[in-house]
């Protein structure tokens, strides 16, 4: 069986039995947590999904879940995983859309979770965000506009949040899957 390990760092066990989640209450500040706990939610349901996957695969992971940037986060970590990531991530993009078809068969709502397996994403984010770096320094230097190579969906929101934080523009231009992003120097 495989392990799930919340955010505040408490290990539990995945079984079929479902738990009803708490009514939505109002924290100090006025602001619902009903959005907090649907995203917990959301993950609960797609760890049990994703635990009988490893089960069925025969294969060991403990599953972590988080919520961050407003969206369920989950992360496959130990075991022998890399070839559920694939070579540039085309297997670990296909699992996270059959989870979120498993969370949404369950729901009813379409969700925007994340899933990472083997820490890909995570170093495919520090990657991204070094390129983005370099590429706005370029921008900045030559004063012309900087075209990247083609990304997806999830490489392409990092390249633009990183632009935005150095106070650049970024757009994306052309037709999935040759989507690239071009960055502006002012």
């Amino acid at each position: 069986m495989a392990k799930v390990k919340k955010s505040d760092e408490s290990t539990i066990e995945v079984n079929a039995e479902r738990v009803e989640q708490p009514e939505a209450v109002e924290s100090p500040e006025g602001k619902s947590s009903k959005g907090v706990a649907r995203l917990e939610e959301e993950g609960d349901i797609a760890a049990d999904y994703l635990e009988a996957l490893l089960d069925i695969a025969d294969l060991d992971g403990d599953i972590d879940i988080d919520v961050e940037n407003d969206r369920a986060s989950l992360a496959i970590v130990g075991g022998k995983l890399r070839h559920l990531v694939g070579a540039d991530g085309e297997v670990l993009d296909a699992i996270q859309e059959l989870t979120r078809l498993a969370v949404q068969t369950s729901t009813g709502d379409r969700s925007r979770l994340m899933l990472d397996i083997d820490n890909f994403r995570g170093n495919k984010r520090t990657e991204l965000k070094k390129l983005a770096h370099e590429m706005a320094d370029e921008a900045k230097s030559s004063g012309k506009a900087v075209k990247l190579a083609p990304m997806n969906a999830f490489e392409r929101k990092i390249i633009h949040d990183t632009i935005q934080e150095l106070g650049l523009t970024s757009e994306s231009d052309g037709e999935d899957p040759n989507r690239f992003v071009t960055i502006y120097s002012a």
